[in-house]
């Protein structure tokens, strides 16, 4: 009989987002397009809107979950919290309609003790079967409790060493703040980790997330459940994000970043310093060469730009993720117009992925530099735009200044625990992270301007203060940022606006073909008028 709850990580599947979730419908594309993808089973979207209906996990799930493990033990050749080839995996969320950040993710679930051990007699290790352990602990904590424990898994990337010491720490830690401690039974923690799951859908964060961009209440997240892949194993290993284009321009080269001897939280929390992507052409050329005919086959695939999330192990690719990547102003413009000239769409769906939305961020504004700029301390742009306002240390003081003018909320990296500073600030700016950081993210999904990664920017929350380039300013004081250069200016500077590129003149003049109207017009209506044109049709 076939399971209700459940379905398997299989080309076999054919069943909708919906029911799916966006992610694992993305990983069933991968599967089918031959590129390499972790083993593992997705619990639906129905089971989690059961859940959130009852206040329990719906009847017969446990026992399809013991059903798919034991799948996925017989499909990997490994044992589900056993002592010896030990199987662990990550347990992800993923809503039929995409929420960055927003939801938890547990990695390195089923390390019990003696799979700890397990994973140090197997790797020869023990300190990376310690620091992924140590991971584990603090990422089930900070899910089951939905507190904020970030720190307790100590220094990021491969260990430093004394990981049996901040183990002892952090048990202690979470059985003083959960009341009790993490069960050290696999198949409870996965149990726990789902519920987890399903109940991150209704966080206030969550929740502030989907009404800011009319995402219905009801839907509901599945939780994937995946083998997991250790970027933290040795210097062959690592973490990164793709896009097969550049996001900011559109331009057809590879764009992203990477963490060598790291996993992917280390990327997205932005507390790591990662390197440009093109460092694993150099450092690893297989990796490298996988990852470009994925992100090839996906363009393929999708007929557009695409963003992925990938692992590597031991010199080893595994694509954790992939979806279309949904760019913005000029890039967009470009992009569809570069597709049409590859013949990958025709001029017509070109003309109908741009939205008049588009248009109005085609023309970027940037701080002039033809004048005299104070400039305070100087970072990468994550979403290209000019936003002006009072610097808030904190999401609470940015909601409160909020009421009285525009804030920028400066923090020192961004997690989903600042989503209500986030939604009101007018920009963000981070001292840490780099363009897949969990601030440059949310920030292009809210189109906000974004500056991250300014290494010598500390911020003081105790002192409500700001200090950068040597200098120190205080909580209420005018700045100014531009996401695309990266600057921070201290006042209000004048800035400039960008002129249309001859990628957007491309566009319009195939509008006016279209519409036949080649009278001038602003942009906005040459645009509109090809729409009624091609929709009527």
């Amino acid at each position: 009989m076939g399971m209700r709850w459940i379905r398997p990580l299989s080309t076999r599947v054919e069943e909708t987002a919906e029911m799916l979730g966006g992610k694992a419908h993305g990983l069933l594309v991968l599967r089918r397009l031959g590129l390499p993808v972790p083993a593992g089973f997705v619990v639906t979207t129905e089971a989690c809107r059961a859940f959130l209906r009852d206040g329990r996990l719906p009847d017969g799930l446990d026992d399809e979950l013991a059903t798919a493990i034991t799948d996925l033990e017989a499909s990997t050749g490994r044992h589900f919290g056993g002592s010896q080839v030990p199987l662990a995996v990550s347990v992800r969320s993923g809503a039929g309609v995409s929420m960055p950040g927003m939801m938890n993710t547990i990695l390195n679930l089923g390390l019990t003790t003696g799979a700890t051990a397990g994973l140090a007699a197997e790797t020869g290790d023990s300190r990376f079967a310690l620091n992924s352990r140590l991971r584990f602990l603090s990422g089930f904590a900070a899910a089951i409790t939905g507190l904020d424990v970030d720190g307790l898994s100590g220094a990021p990337g491969r260990g430093t060493g004394d990981e049996e010491a901040q183990i002892g720490a952090a048990e202690n830690l979470i059985r003083q703040r959960c009341g009790r401690p993490i069960p050290d039974d696999a198949t409870r923690q996965l149990e726990l980790a789902v519920k987890a799951v399903f109940s991150s859908w209704d966080t206030p964060r969550a929740r502030t997330y989907r009404e800011l961009h009319d995402v219905p209440h009801d839907l509901g997240t599945a939780a994937i459940v995946q083998t997991m892949v250790f970027g933290n194993l040795d210097d062959h290993s690592g973490t990164g994000v793709a896009f097969s284009r550049d996001p900011n321009t559109g331009e057809n080269v590879p764009f992203g970043e990477v963490l060598f001897g790291h996993q992917g939280e280390d990327v997205v929390s932005g507390r790591s310093l990662t390197r440009p992507l093109r460092e694993l052409a150099d450092r690893e050329p297989a990796v490298w060469t996988g990852l470009l005919d994925a992100l090839s086959r996906v363009e393929g695939h999708y007929r557009d730009a695409c963003y992925v999330e990938f692992t590597f192990q031991a010199g080893e690719l595994w694509i954790l993720q992939v979806r279309p990547g949904r760019f913005v102003g000029g890039a967009a413009v470009r992009v569809a117009t570069d597709l049409a000239d590859e013949r990958v769409i025709g001029r017509h769906e070109a003309l109908l992925r741009i939205s008049p939305r588009h248009l109005q961020h085609v023309r970027t504004p940037r701080i002039a530099t033809t004048e005299k700029v104070d400039i305070l301390a100087r970072g990468l742009g994550a979403c290209p735009g000019v936003a002006v306002g009072r610097v808030a240390t904190t999401a609470d003081g940015a909601v409160r200044m909020a009421a009285d003018g525009p804030v920028i909320l400066v923090r020192p990296e961004t997690s989903p625990h600042d989503m209500r500073g986030l939604a009101v600030a007018a920009g963000i700016v981070t001292a840490r992270g780099g363009p897949a950081s969990h601030a440059a993210v949310v920030a292009r999904a809210m189109g906000k301007p974004a500056v991250v990664g300014i290494t010598d920017l500390i911020v003081d929350v105790a002192d409500a203060s700001v200090r950068a380039g040597g200098r120190t300013i205080g909580e209420g004081t005018l700045v100014t940022i531009d996401g695309t250069g990266g600057e921070v200016a201290l006042g209000s500077p004048r800035t400039v606006t960008t002129t249309a590129d001859v990628h957007l003149h491309r566009l319009l003049e195939w509008a006016d073909d279209v519409s036949g109207d080649h009278s001038e017009r602003d942009e906005t209506r040459r645009l509109g008028a090809a729409h009624a044109v091609l929709r009527h049709d």
